[in-house]
């Protein structure tokens, strides 16, 4: 059961002017749906005006301001969109004119550093990019504002994406988890993930190379999915591995990564492997995964448990239960469990699986963008412009490649042969079972408390979803220690996201395993001026 930390109970005692409640209160967006925001603005109890002002004087409120006994910020903003409100009174205009709204008008989008964003610095976390202003929207957020979504603010990452254990970059420092501002909020898209789920905005974009959408949507008590590779552009996304690099939506809830992933999904010929995934695996170029939203999605579902991430020493017992808990949830639900599933061969064929090209990937990215302050990865590593976290990896990026470190050539992961032979052999082992769908804890231990680089990690993501390309959804599944979140990832084969959101939302639906994180949850009444 979730309990409220010292932290917590501190702060709600120590500002009960947050919590004055009014008769009549302004629509509240503090865990809002774009559904019931969308509702809000069509019967005229909002606009988009004042939806933008909430998020604002929220992130004005929370972000910067040391928050309970330890006097931590959250700290996951790096900059605010200047142009917010008026992006929100267009909107207000339209639905005035129109009395319609576009798919996601109204809704306050929140941007992952390494996205381009036209008129919005970009810098992948990095003080080497200070000021770099990109000429166009990345493909992705190009599509958000065509839906009709209000680009709020950009958000901090860990430093050119490079860890999946936290959010610190040269350019902001570091990001706090908002269930417990001692802990992370794991890497690399933090940043957004702690924003979103404080409240700062209705929802985001993050990236996933490894782990990077999946494991802070864990560790922040989010819905985030890792399309399939081919889903989703990646043109005018800052790389850290392109071949293995995707971007995807992270939420409160399911139906808003359904409703978000509709939008985003799509073919873009700037992204050479969108038409390589499309001729392996044929799927229609447009789907509302909305249609998805079933409250009995899991019934006659065969689902594999895979205990080689979890039947660990190194396994915390408390994410070991609630991750028991949610597979008999998953049983009551009416899916079939083949308990355990195993892949024959796992450690030889996912052995040095890893390829990647750091240097090649982002000289490439930096030739598309003249505009940027340094035109080569050497001359960035030579500028000193960074954490000493990352100096191990961003220093091997430019040192001549080793006998056995995959980095160059690194065809893509439908074109590389190590991940094909690992593809085809999880494919042959969900057919012997007949397997819809596999399922793990996204992290075998709770977040680190910052500074901890060497208690166990229990990162679950790095191989099966990026190394076959296939997408993998994780979803709220309770909390360990009182308030830390735990979340289980659930892994389909190629452009089955929609099955995907079924089994999600109907377990979400079941368990209503999310809360907001407490010291972030007071609504603001009236908002800061």
């Amino acid at each position: 059961m979730y309990r409220p930390s010292r932290i917590c109970l501190f702060f709600l005692l120590a500002c009960p002017v947050l919590l004055h409640a009014q008769t009549a209160s302004p629509f509240e967006v503090t865990g809002a749906t774009i559904a019931g925001t969308q509702a809000a603005i069509r019967e005229g109890r909002t606009t988009c005006h004042a939806i933008v002002e909430s998020y604002l004087a929220r992130i004005k409120a929370y972000d910067q301001t040391p928050l309970g006994p330890d006097h931590q910020r959250l700290n996951s903003i790096v900059l605010i969109n200047p142009d917010a409100l008026a992006e929100a009174d267009a909107c207000d205009r339209n639905f005035a004119a129109t009395h319609t709204l576009p798919p996601l008008g109204g809704i306050a989008v929140l941007i992952k550093d390494n996205y381009d964003t036209a008129g919005l610095q970009t810098t992948g976390g990095s003080l080497a990019l200070k000021g770099f202003v990109p000429e166009h929207d990345a493909t992705m957020v190009a599509k958000l504002r065509a839906a009709g979504a209000i680009i709020l603010a950009k958000t901090n990452m860990a430093e050119w994406a490079f860890s999946p254990y936290l959010t610190a970059s040269s350019t902001a420092g570091i990001t706090r988890n908002p269930y417990d501002l001692t802990r992370v909020p794991a890497g690399s898209s933090g940043g957004t993930a702690a924003a979103v789920a404080a409240s700062l905005g209705e929802a985001g974009l993050g990236t996933d190379t490894g782990n990077s959408i999946r494991g802070p949507s864990s560790h922040n008590g989010l819905v985030g999915i890792r399309p399939t590779i081919g889903l989703t552009s990646r043109s005018g996304i800052i790389p850290l591995f392109a071949h293995n690099d995707v971007g995807g939506p992270m939420a409160r809830s399911v139906a808003d990564v359904a409703a978000l992933l509709t939008v985003l999904a799509g073919p873009d010929p700037s992204d050479p492997v969108m038409s390589v995934a499309a001729t392996q695996y044929p799927h229609p170029a447009a789907t509302d995964y909305t249609k998805s939203l079933d409250h009995h999605g899991l019934k006659g579902a065969h689902i594999g448990v895979f205990r080689q991430y979890f039947d660990t020493d190194k396994t915390d017992p408390e994410v070991k239960a609630v991750t028991e808990q949610a597979l008999k949830t998953l049983q009551q639900e009416g899916a079939t469990l083949v308990d355990p599933f195993t892949i024959p061969d796992f450690d030889a064929l996912t052995k040095d699986i890893w390829c990647g090209d750091f240097e090649a990937d982002l000289n490439t990215y930096l030739a598309a963008h003249p505009n940027a302050p340094y035109h080569d990865l050497k001359s960035i590593v030579a500028s000193g412009l960074y954490l000493p976290y990352i100096e191990e990896e961003i220093k091997g990026s430019i040192n001549p490649p080793q006998k056995d470190d995959r980095r160059t050539p690194c065809p893509n992961v439908y074109q590389d042969p190590p991940k094909i032979a690992f593809r085809n052999a999880l494919l042959a082992a969900m057919a012997r079972d007949r397997l819809d769908a596999i399922v793990y804890p996204t992290w075998s231990n709770a977040p680190r408390k910052v500074g901890d680089t060497t208690s166990p990690a229990g990162d679950n993501s790095q191989v099966l979803s990026p190394q076959t390309g296939f997408p993998a959804i994780t979803i709220p599944m309770g909390f360990t220690h009182s308030n830390l979140p735990a979340g289980l990832t659930i892994l389909a084969p190629a452009f089955h996201e929609g099955q995907l959101i079924r089994y999600a939302y109907d377990f979400e639906q079941t368990t209503h395993a999310r809360q907001n994180p407490p010291i972030f949850a007071p609504p603001l009444f009236p908002p800061l001026p």
